[in-house]
């Protein structure tokens, strides 16, 4: 799935992202359109699903490569839009049988006992059946509702990326110029904390008092993510895609730490049967929002608090800003589970 991307997503690259000046072309400062519209012009087009999300990825991971002190939303959100990118994947991969669709049995005209053409219809008949099967699963809700998840990882980038690239820029003030009603209270408030942390790391006995500011501020980005940006994308799901995207909602950092195994995964913290029948659901607001706090920050402070020259977590943030593609075993695991799920629905 890495092509053309992979040339644009190169190291050189990551050191350049997202540094745009603040004062556009025409010589006003820029507008939160014109943010969006730079940092829209470094993805892919829409329709290469899988390179559009390294991008998106890649972008997370270089943000938080260049302000690791500052940026722990942006460092969570490349594992989030990894596992989102590996969903893709999955379903790039249910398409392929569409190539198979019976060429040999429409252009079949007469019957014949020649050796090879029956050879040949029964190569068409096996290849057709698993295209019967692909063309019902096809209809039913999975791939509907993967596009509304890969919609929803496009809005999140649109809704919050802007703000990332403004503040590197042109730090605070840019932000606060540009936000909206509607994005001061989770949005700039959640900068503000974290620009007042940043000058507090500068006074050698406030460092405890700064980082908590730092944390809480980044808490505010993803409060403003899920509730604002992501709710309303999960409020379209259909019944069987709220379960799928429940067990699919695992945040895997094991690639990160040294020992192994980092995971927040929902479908674990609510129990099987809760997630499997929706009793608890991570398309529900208050449900999702408690596995975040209990499960997924612990985690991820955890693993954030590793990050150093030559540690795991930079080696792999380093290989998500080089627009890495999602390894098959990923892929692997994710359809495994997602059968095992369908099985008992």
């Amino acid at each position: 799935m890495q092509f053309i991307v992979a040339v644009s997503c190169s190291i050189v690259h990551i050191r350049n992202i997202a540094i745009f000046p603040s004062i556009s072309i025409t010589g006003m400062p820029r507008t939160k359109e014109q943010w969006i519209e730079q940092l829209e012009s470094e993805l892919p087009p829409l329709f290469q699903f899988t390179e559009r999300n390294r991008s998106i990825t890649a972008h997370y991971a270089a943000w938080y490569l260049q302000k690791p002190d500052l940026f722990k939303w942006s460092g969570m959100a490349a594992f989030a839009s990894r596992q989102v990118g590996i969903a893709l994947v999955f379903a790039e991969l249910m398409h392929a049988p569409e190539q198979f669709h019976s060429p040999l049995l429409v252009e079949r005209r007469s019957f014949s006992l020649d050796p090879m053409e029956l050879v040949r219809i029964a190569a068409g008949w096996m290849l057709y059946f698993p295209s019967l099967l692909h063309q019902f699963a096809s209809k039913q809700f999975l791939l509907a509702d993967l596009e509304l998840i890969r919609k929803g990882n496009n809005a999140i980038f649109n809704d919050i990326a802007w703000a990332h690239a403004a503040y590197l820029e042109g730090g605070l003030g840019e932000v606060r110029r540009l936000c909206g009603d509607d994005e001061k209270e989770y949005l700039l408030s959640g900068f503000t904390m974290i620009d007042e942390g940043a000058r507090l790391l500068e006074i050698p006995d406030r460092e405890t008092e700064a980082r908590e500011l730092i944390r809480e501020g980044n808490v505010k980005l993803l409060r403003h993510e899920q509730m604002t940006t992501l709710q309303p994308v999960f409020d379209l799901l259909s019944p069987p895609g709220r379960v799928v995207v429940s067990f699919g909602s695992d945040l895997d950092f094991s690639d990160a730490v040294h020992d192994g195994w980092a995971q927040a995964s929902f479908s674990l913290w609510s129990g099987y049967w809760e997630t499997l029948t929706g009793i608890r659901s991570v398309t529900n607001s208050r449900d999702r929002w408690m596995w975040i706090e209990e499960a997924v920050l612990p985690v991820w402070q955890g693993v954030d608090a590793g990050f150093c020259d030559n540690s795991p977590l930079k080696n792999r943030m380093l290989s998500l800003a080089a627009c890495e593609p999602a390894l098959i075993h990923d892929v692997k695991r994710f359809a495994e589970n997602l059968y095992r799920i369908v099985s008992f629905a």
